[in-house]
């Protein structure tokens, strides 16, 4: 399956900075919060496959959901130490593009899975000063990219914000930041680490997988702000 790239920035590739930094909106439910992320410029749009999640879709509303996405728009979806049977049987229903893995998934894991549905996948990392980001990078060579989020208890991105500066430089530009960004800081982080990618989920909602579309572009605006 041939897919688009706008979150796909291999790990093995020369570090670049994009002339303007990619955006995913993720734990998307509802049909009305897409239009309003796809309007303001969304790169990629993520839904969640995790059933202990406030924002967890099944397939079937994931299928009628994604028919809402016109093309050039990145579908992602978020799986928590799925098998490749249950992967699977999204990826039958769901045009999925990209899958992102937020479990305990090994490298062995993920290859397993993104070869039988034959998507590529990128790896969240739950960044912590114990954590070595570029031996995990090593680790997860097949990946896309690092998504970069916070170490909390439990899975599927908490919306904590972590240290910034224990991003590597020469990671930077190649990952995907995540972890707790919101209108008021993601410029700032933008200019600190200067990302691939931000993601963002909690930060532009008015309820756990409600999202607040004056939110959504308040923050691609400060996005694009950032950039200048």
């Amino acid at each position: 399956m041939k897919t688009d790239t706008v979150l796909s920035v291999s790990s093995t590739s020369v570090a670049f900075r994009p002339q303007r930094t990619r955006i995913k909106i993720c734990g998307l439910t509802r049909a009305n919060d897409i239009a309003a992320a796809v309007a303001v410029g969304a790169d990629a749009l993520g839904f969640v496959f995790y059933e202990k999640s406030p924002r967890y879709v099944t397939a079937a509303e994931a299928a009628a959901l994604v028919r809402e996405i016109p093309p050039f728009v990145m579908t992602v979806g978020l799986f928590v130490n799925a098998s490749v049977a249950e992967v699977a049987a999204v990826c039958a229903q769901v045009p999925l593009q990209l899958l992102q893995f937020h479990g305990d998934e090994s490298p062995a894991d993920c290859m397993a899975i993104a070869q039988a549905v034959q998507r590529p996948f990128i790896r969240a990392a739950r960044v912590q000063p114990e954590l070595d980001l570029l031996e995990y990078q090593a680790q997860y060579t097949a990946a896309q990219a690092l998504l970069l989020d916070a170490h909390v208890t439990g899975y599927g991105g908490g919306g904590k914000v972590f240290d910034w500066s224990l991003i590597p430089e020469k990671l930077a530009p190649q990952a995907v930041l995540s972890g707790g960004l919101n209108v008021q800081n993601v410029a700032t982080a933008i200019k600190q680490v200067r990302p691939y990618a931000v993601d963002v989920s909690s930060g532009v909602e008015s309820a756990k997988g409600i999202k607040d579309h004056q939110l959504i572009q308040q923050f691609v605006a400060a996005v694009r702000q950032a950039e200048q």
